[in-house]
């Protein structure tokens, strides 16, 4: 992977980083016990500093060090958890992103970037206070003998130094080596700040031995050298004693930083602990030694071994085990998943629609054939290239709770600027539908989610002069249905006032004043363009700015939205999308010399259109089916389709969400794969098509916009007033 490559990814990682601590940072005012949320606050900052660090990203690994410093104390039970914290932690990831945007497009940070980040880091200090080094002197030193070194500065007592234990042999002396000699050479590189010395090992007078050696000394010494070049200082003696050398607080700190601060490489935890500098490869070795020299004993791990021996701080060695899980998960991560370029995808969507459109040729020509074989094979073929779409499609669904996870924020924001308690309560989140769409539906959301906070869910005093909980709430959901998935967004608010609509509807001509019009009918008078209801314009709502174009995106993708609401109980509103935007199963119908194709998933079935129905055809447009009224349209009188009218007509019954309704053709000529190829620009207008195909003949069929067409049947006035 070349640098280019490496940073690209790095972006893309970043990315997904700040998505997740921004989802735990909007659960942890809800949770504010749970180390997990805290340590993956934690963790997605840290991660992101260290990596721009290899990419001598200064400006994001400068200010990410800042933020990670607050989230320590977090995460050390040193900070609380508060309102206010959470909101400059969301600014800084926020401002992170920006960082890493600019990192992205190979740009130095703008004037405005470098003093939001000078802001920030001003505001984040103040949690802050005094610095680590400082915190870390008031530590005590856990020894086998404790030591306590008291040095009088008014009333403070330092402590902050390392903490040897040392054991000498019974053979030293007569070896040639003077234990108090090492003692003295520690002050050439150090001092030694206090030294207990110990007796407990010398025996009786009646039993000692003059050439042996019974000392032992527990020494505080105070020192900038580290812990490799402390253990050199007895490397003469190391087969006649045993020392024991434990880090001061201050360097705990420094040890955990840098076992954090390693690359994302699988080592063993005594690797990690020789690598920060609070092991020594001898420490290592001896422990490693000695474990190989008990194997009658169960063999414990390395980690518990060296803290009985206390040999390494209790926090050194779970920061080395936090970090061999972090690395073992993420490769575990890694290994499932690959990252593909959404274009190659794109481009494998293409080919297999064009794959599928040569199948259905294949299979045409098998059959005008008649010879058996060749029949088996092209069924054979199809059934494959079917399988291989349907896996296809699959590489481009992704769950919508990604999406819906990222309206934590926009309502915990919206609800603060408002004055308003609102709670986001969401369901259906792993509902899986094409990527595409995914891209598509983020805007309208947000403008339909700001919308119910402002206009539909009311303030706290009116809810509860209302009988109402102060708090209100707004719920996203979204669910599978007859081969489409729907969308809703709904809130417990005031709901919508049909007569204010209406009214205004008619203020503004567009409706005539003694209209009939069905609640469902005014509802949807919200999404005329310029049109609102709002008593005051606010910076989110009120200027009919935006419904209009909601209703506009969702038709682009052959959705269709819908309201329910009643008054002082809250509001609805239904988004039905495709699944997919790019290859479906299709029921292919002729009018004439024409073909159109159906989406199989909204069909329910197809009767015979009787003669009774079709002598009363000028009369009425519905038919009687199983006691049920069903409307109808002839798709030959609705596209002008010429020719003569076959003798016996079919009706295909369809159904998008509850309603149904029937569609009169000459001719039912079965499933068809269908590859979806939009229509121009010259054509978008045309009410009624969605799109169109190709079939195996090379003939161009339409694609029906069932939804369309199904609403257009349902809104006929003649059939709602005869079928009363």
């Amino acid at each position: 992977m070349n640098l280019d490559e490496a940073l690209k990814t790095f972006i893309i990682e970043s990315r997904e980083l700040l998505e997740s601590m921004e989802d735990a940072l909007l659960r942890i005012e809800q949770a504010q016990d749970d180390p997990e949320i805290i340590n993956a606050i934690f963790r997605a900052a840290h991660t992101i500093k260290g990596s721009a660090g290899l990419f001598g990203l200064e400006y994001v690994v400068a200010f990410t060090h800042v933020a990670e410093s607050v989230l320590d104390k977090v995460r050390s039970a040193e900070l609380k958890i508060a309102s206010d914290l959470v909101a400059v932690l969301l600014e800084s990831r926020d401002h992170i992103g920006v960082l890493v945007d600019h990192a992205a497009a190979g740009e130095e940070p703008s004037h405005d970037s470098n003093q939001q980040s000078k802001a920030l880091i001003s505001r984040l200090n103040t949690y802050l206070g005094h610095q680590p080094e400082a915190k870390a002197s008031r530590g005590g030193m856990p020894v086998t003998h404790e030591v306590k070194l008291e040095r009088e500065a008014g009333n403070t007592v330092q402590t902050d130094n390392w903490h040897i234990s040392l054991r000498f042999g019974p053979d030293v002396l007569r070896n040639g080596m003077d234990p108090i000699s090492f003692i003295r050479y520690l002050n050439t590189f150090g001092k030694v700040v206090n030294i207990v010395t110990l007796a407990d090992a010398v025996p009786p007078l009646s039993s000692l031995d003059a050439e042996s050696c019974y000392m032992g000394f527990e020494i505080s010494f105070q020192t900038d050298a580290d812990k490799a070049a402390i253990e050199g200082a007895f490397e003469f003696v190391q087969d006649d004693c045993q020392v024991r050398i434990l880090a001061p607080h201050s360097k705990i700190d420094e040890y955990v930083s840098m076992i954090n601060d390693m690359p994302e490489q699988e080592m063993r935890l005594g690797e990690i602990l020789v690598k920060c500098g609070s092991l020594t490869a001898a420490e290592l070795e001896h422990t490693l030694r000695k474990q190989t020299g008990n194997e009658a004993e169960e063999k414990r791990p390395i980690g518990e071994a060296l803290l009985e021996q206390n040999i390494v701080r209790p926090a050194v060695v779970a920061a080395a085990l936090e970090k061999q899980k972090q690395v073992k998960d993420n490769k575990a991560a890694e290994s499932n998943l690959i990252r593909v370029d959404s274009e190659k995808l794109d481009q494998l969507i293409n080919l297999i629609g064009e794959l599928t459109i040569a199948s259905a040729g294949t299979a045409l020509f098998a059959q005008r054939t008649g010879i058996p074989e060749l029949q088996e094979a092209a069924s054979t073929m199809s059934r494959l290239v079917e399988e291989v779409r349907d896996s296809a499609l699959t590489l481009r669904m992704v769950q919508i709770g990604g999406t819906f996870s990222r309206f934590q924020r926009v309502v915990r924001d919206v609800s603060k600027e408002l004055g308003k308690d609102i709670e986001l309560v969401i369901s259906g989140g792993d509902t899986e539908l094409d990527k595409t769409v995914v891209e598509k539906i983020g805007d309208p959301l947000t403008h339909l989610v700001r919308n119910s906070m402002d206009h539909g869910i009311e303030s706290a005093e009116v809810r509860i002069a209302n009988g109402k909980p102060a708090k209100g709430t707004l719920r996203l959901n979204a669910y599978h249905d007859s081969g489409s998935i729907v969308i809703e967004v709904s809130d417990d608010g005031g709901g919508l006032k049909k007569d204010k609509i209406l009214s205004k509807a008619i203020e503004r001509g567009l409706v005539q004043p003694d209209a009939n019009l069905s609640d469902k009918e005014i509802f949807n008078l919200i999404f005329e363009a310029g049109f609102s209801t709002a008593d005051v314009v606010s910076n989110l709502s009120g200027r009919g700015v935006g419904m209009d174009v909601v209703r506009r995106n969702i038709n682009a993708l052959r959705g269709s939205i819908d309201i329910e609401s009643e008054e002082g109980r809250g509001t609805t509103i239904r988004i039905r999308l495709p699944l997919t935007l790019a290859i479906i199963d299709g029921f292919l119908v002729g009018v004439g010399s024409s073909s159109f194709v159906i989406p199989l998933d909204l069909v329910v079935e197809c009767i015979e259109l009787s003669d009774e129905d079709r002598r009363a055809a000028n009369e009425r447009s519905y038919i009687q089916l199983r006691g049920q009224v069903l409307p109808y349209m002839r798709l030959r009188d609705m596209f002008d389709v010429k020719g003569n009218t076959v003798r016996r007509e079919n009706v295909v019954v369809v159904q998008y969400g509850e309603a149904r309704a029937g569609l009169v053709v000459d001719t039912l000529q079965g499933e068809f794969q269908t590859v979806i190829k939009p229509l121009g620009r010259i054509f978008s207008h045309i009410n009624g098509i969605g799109g169109s195909t190709i079939l195996g003949s090379g003939e161009v069929a339409l694609i029906l916009d069932v939804p369309r067409l199904v609403q257009q049947i349902s809104s006929n006035k003649n059939v709602e007033k005869e079928s009363m």
